[in-house]
């Protein structure tokens, strides 16, 4: 039986629905229609980029249509998660102390694109990492030629694909840094995905480390 191609411009339309269904044109003071035009000049790169990559599985994606803080807060985009199937929002840990999210930027190797938004390919949410402290998921990213993943790169991920976060299958992002010892992290608590954060150089069972390649595609 002949497996069905991947159809990259149908995912890029329907993580772009997506976006749209859960309100982020409003959330970041835009119309619809402008919001869409916005990102249009992505789609063409998607469907380039996405070229030979397999279909996505709940672990692993082919791209991605990253919104960044700069558009949307976190933690606005954070409320609109939720588990595949469940309809309890998405949360930040208490331990988050006020205006700490913001000192959280994306580590100097990624090279993100400025903007609003751009394009992740290749995304897969680290299973192989479990148990190992991010410190050493790091060391095995870049070993495969892979970086890791941001708090804006996380939260698309389980935004545009729920089945991303499951039950001992969770993930770092080692790729947002305050310069201090913390590791922003995706988790299940409460029946909901919640941002908390672990230690670097601490593993946990259930833990693993979310990467993708390195190119990251922006608009400008």
């Amino acid at each position: 039986m002949t497996e069905t191609p991947f159809d990259a411009e149908a995912d890029f339309d329907r993580q772009l629905d997506r976006l749209v269904q859960l309100g982020y044109p409003s959330l970041a003071g835009l119309t619809e229609t402008a919001f869409r035009d916005m990102v249009a000049p992505l789609r063409a790169q998607a469907v380039e980029g996405a070229h030979g990559l397999p279909a996505p599985t709940d672990a692993r994606v082919p791209f991605l249509l990253v919104v960044t803080r700069d558009l949307v807060p976190v933690e606005a985009r954070l409320g609109l998660t939720t588990l595949a199937g469940k309809r309890k929002p998405g949360f930040l840990d208490r331990h988050y102390a006020e205006d700490d999210l913001p000192r959280f930027d994306p580590i100097k190797e990624l090279e993100v694109p400025a903007g609003p938004a751009y394009l992740l390919f290749d995304i897969d949410r680290g299973e192989e990492f479990r148990n190992l402290a991010p410190a050493a998921a790091m060391e095995g990213i870049t070993a495969q030629g892979r970086l890791p993943l941001t708090i804006d790169e996380g939260l698309a991920f389980i935004t545009l694909h729920p089945v991303a976060l499951a039950s001992n299958r969770c993930f770092s992002l080692v790729g947002s840094r305050c310069g201090d010892k913390r590791v922003p992290a995706l988790w299940i608590s409460q029946g909901a995905p919640k941002l908390g954060w672990c230690w670097y150089g601490n593993p946990h069972t259930w833990l693993g480390s979310a990467s993708a390649r390195p190119e990251r595609i922006g608009l400008g």
